[in-house]
């Protein structure tokens, strides 16, 4: 996965996303590269993207804007606010200082590692 600067669009990275999703192990014969179905909000509401992953051989699920999304996605979005929100608890990570992608998401993965840390201990 590439790490981008905060002012970038994130349908930018859709393409570098797909390519990141590592392989699939279920059932016998080969385990698949990509997922069936893309969901995404308004933003991503464009036929450039839509042919693209038609062209990849994915199902897309885009808000068409002015439409209500119908997919129930929006009931659960509270989830990744909130954990968003457990990341900027973490003072270093509110405000990237650091110039070096790798050291920030080495910061991302300690800080993903105390979070599941203190979870942990308020089911003990």
């Amino acid at each position: 996965m590439v790490l981008t600067g905060g002012n970038r669009n994130d349908v930018t990275q859709l393409e570098p996303l797909l390519d990141a999703v590592p392989r699939v192990r279920g059932r016998r014969g080969r385990p698949r590269h990509r997922p069936e179905t893309v969901y995404g909000d308004r933003a991503y509401d464009h036929d450039k993207y839509r042919r693209r992953m038609r062209a990849r051989d994915v199902r897309t699920r885009f808000a068409r804007r002015g439409r209500p999304h119908g997919s129930g996605l929006g009931t659960v979005r509270w989830v990744v606010e909130r954990t968003i929100a457990w990341y900027h608890g973490m003072k270093r990570l509110r405000i990237r200082w650091e110039r070096r992608d790798d050291i920030h998401e080495a910061f991302l993965g300690l800080a993903t590692c105390i979070i599941t840390w203190r979870h942990i201990q308020r089911l003990c």
